[in-house]
């Protein structure tokens, strides 16, 4: 059904109260649901606190949390404020959680963004999230959850167009697509990365909402929502657990910032506005990065051996004590021999905790000793007693000498500027090889000066929290997972400790030479082994035709992955140009030119290298390219994107310039193929493939596909 058509009848009564012209009392309640959140933005603003906070510091929390609802509240006049109705058998009642009183509720319930409710506190609208909001996703004609009717609404910006029903009680009526639903799913897409909330599928719902207790990893393949259904698990563990995560926190981590950019207004649209986003290399970002390592470098320092190493290091710093310690007070000299000051460090050593912890414990120990023998002279000994001794001159000189302080930056400088210090400490776990790989050419004098790589970053972070805890963050999402090397997933483990996370990503897409072999590994080094992990196939956004051409790879990229499907009915535009090499900049200007002429968002993706040559291609013909992450609109729809930068992006319709210079511009072939196949998959509605150069085997065995939408 187009999204401006209005609803057919059938011969099903319509739901009491609506009378002749349904679309009009929708239409009401839609107007009379926008004037109640108006009112609670009001009542929000108009809430004074100058009489119930007994200081200046309870005022200012008071009124963040206030500032923070009335921005919550605000109404999207672009975004349809509910998406969907329940008719239910039985009324199956809201509890005061979901903005009702206990057996209150009625058949009829709107499914919306966000809660909304009349004068009275009864709701007008019901949060997604919202257990009695659950069947709008589940229910079906074999388990209809006890709905008699579900009803699905169209818009035109933010004016309610049309509606849709599905009877699912009735077994006459026979099952069918949503009309609705597809066009919401095929809906050309411009700007930024939207919510799904609308078009969740009962296999993406079942992760959504999943406990908070367990760690989930999604494997996803092109276009089946993975990275939406992780921003949605967020907003939905917000809604359940706010308490909880309000203290704790909640992290979303992604590739690079123009992804972050790409995705940053879902939780947004969600009513979500405080959940952090950050990349691997922000999070890690101790030391300023202007280095770049080679892959075989890259690939030891992101080795899980590196812990190890750098463990052994830390601890190298722990010297036997040679000499006993003396404490005086006033009269008195209490001397502590250096045997048992050899056991307090053994068992310190042998209990393996954090070395900062360790070295904090140190003279609390050595006082405990002493005032083991005051008692045994006859004194009576306090705590204060306790705490003077551990600060004593003697004490502290001991624990310098012995347990000194270590700055992970300097050490992870040693390691890599020292090849003797390196091999006492890889010694059985690199290889002379691989030692060498990673020793700088010419050591850096300073932490400052040293020209430190993304990885080196890694290195010190795994170097602070062997001296320190990282703090835990009570829900971590971790996108494009797939790409991590074994540090970074023990990088992303730390802040989740005590916590859960959701893991997201696509094997087939690993474009590193560390990338995951299996998330089985990729769960262990983050400390989450035998973690659910759920496999997403079917696709909503990627034509049908492209994800089938695009598989032609996956026996060479990922064996073990099953084939792709989607559900889209349109096939989409989808052609293979074939050029001599000197017309090939030309022919990649007509595709776009082309694609121009078509609704939607169009992405010009090509290996690194081309890019330069292509951005004065586009600025000679006149023709405005964006860079990726930066907003589209209707006067520039084009984005020039660098493969390398083209994972997680969707464009409506790709152009695609030269597959086999993307292949040839990784380390091996594998790689090389992995990045093809991201970069085919980034369609919505079309791709056009322009090429010179002969295409990858793997995609010329079956014969080409030439079609022209």
């Amino acid at each position: 059904m187009p999204a401006h058509a209005q609803h057919v009848p059938d011969p099903h009564a319509p739901a009491a109260g609506e009378g002749a012209d349904p679309l009009g009392s929708e239409r009401d309640h839609l107007a009379a649901s926008r004037a109640a959140l108006r009112a609670m933005r009001a009542d929000a603003e108009a809430l004074n606190i100058a009489d119930v906070t007994a200081n200046w510091v309870n005022a200012e929390v008071l009124q963040g949390e206030i500032d923070a609802r009335i921005k919550a509240l605000a109404d999207l006049a672009h975004t349809p404020l509910f998406f969907g109705r329940l008719d239910y058998l039985h009324a199956p009642g809201l509890d005061p959680s979901e903005g009702g009183a206990g057996g209150h509720g009625g058949e009829n319930f709107y499914i919306g963004r966000r809660h909304v409710h009349d004068a009275h506190g009864d709701p007008m609208v019901i949060d997604w999230r919202a257990p009695v909001s659950q069947p709008f996703y589940r229910a079906s004609k074999k388990d209809p959850m006890d709905l008699r009717m579900r009803r699905r609404f169209g818009y035109t910006g933010g004016e309610l167009t049309a509606y849709e029903d599905e009877h699912l009680s009735d077994p006459a009526e026979a099952e069918r697509t949503s009309a609705l639903l597809q066009a919401e799913i095929e809906r050309p897409r411009v700007g930024p990365m939207r919510d799904i909330v609308a078009t969740i599928q009962p296999e993406q719902d079942e992760i959504v909402r999943a406990g908070i207790s367990g760690s989930v990893c999604v494997q996803g393949a092109p276009g089946t929502g993975k990275t939406a259904v992780g921003l949605h698990r967020v907003a939905y563990l917000l809604y359940a657990h706010r308490e909880r995560l309000a203290r704790s926190g909640t992290l979303v981590i992604g590739p690079n910032d123009s992804f972050l950019r790409y995705i940053e207004q879902v939780l947004p649209a969600l009513g979500e506005l405080e959940v952090k986003q950050a990349t691997v290399d922000s999070l890690v970002g101790h030391v300023e990065v202007r280095a770049k390592d080679d892959a075989a470098a890259a690939s030891v320092k992101g080795d899980a051996r590196m812990a190890e190493v750098l463990r052994r290091a830390v601890r190298s710093h722990i010297t036997p004590p040679e000499e006993a310690c003396v404490v005086v007070r006033g009269s008195r000299r209490w001397r502590i021999p250096a045997y048992e000051l050899q056991e307090i460090v053994e068992e310190l050593r042998e209990r393996d905790i954090r070395y900062g912890a360790a070295r904090e414990a140190l003279p609390q120990r050595i006082a405990h000793a002493v005032l083991v023998r005051m008692e045994q002279a006859g004194e009576a000994p306090d705590d204060r007693v306790q705490d003077a001794v551990a600060r004593n001159a003697a004490v502290k000189a001991t624990v310098k000498a012995v347990w000194p302080p270590v700055d992970p930056a300097k050490l992870v400088l040693r390691l890599l500027g020292d090849a003797e210090f390196l091999a006492a400490h890889a010694e059985g776990l690199l290889t002379p090889e691989e030692q060498k790989a990673i020793l700088w050419a010419k050591p850096a004098r300073s932490v400052k000066s040293a020209k430190w790589s993304s990885a080196d970053a890694v290195l010190i972070d795994e170097a602070m929290d062997l001296v320190a805890r990282t703090p835990s963050l009570g829900h971590v999402v971790l996108d494009e997972a797939q790409d991590l090397s074994p540090m970074q997933y023990r990088a992303v483990g730390r802040r989740c400790t005590t916590g859960s996370v959701t893991v997201l990503g696509d094997i087939a897409q690993g474009t590193t030479p560390w990338a995951t072999d299996t998330w089985e590994e990729a769960l262990g080094h983050m400390g989450k082994p035998g973690s659910v992990v759920e496999e997403l196939t079917q696709g909503f956004r990627v034509p049908r035709e492209v994800i089938a051409y695009a598989s032609r790879l996956l026996p060479a990229i990922a064996p073990e992955l099953r084939e792709a499907t989607s559900i889209r009915e349109a096939a989409g535009d989808f052609e293979i140009r074939t050029v001599c090499p000197e017309a090939l900049d030309a022919s990649v200007l007509a595709a776009c030119h082309d694609a121009l002429g078509k609704e939607g968002s169009i992405g010009l993706i090509a290996a690194d290298a081309r890019v330069p040559v292509l951005r004065a291609a586009l600025e000679e013909a006149g023709v405005t390219c964006l860079a990726p992450g930066e907003e589209t609109s209707a006067q520039a729809r084009l984005t020039l994107v660098p493969a390398t930068l083209a994972k997680g992006l969707e464009y409506d319709y790709v152009v695609l310039d030269e597959p086999a210079a993307i292949v040839d511009g990784e380390p091996d072939e594998r790689t090389g193929l992995r990045r093809l196949y991201v970069c085919l998959t980034r369609p919505v509605s079309g791709l056009t493939v322009v090429h010179a150069a002969e295409l990858p085997e793997q995609l010329a065995d079956g014969g080409e596909v030439t079609r022209v939408g």
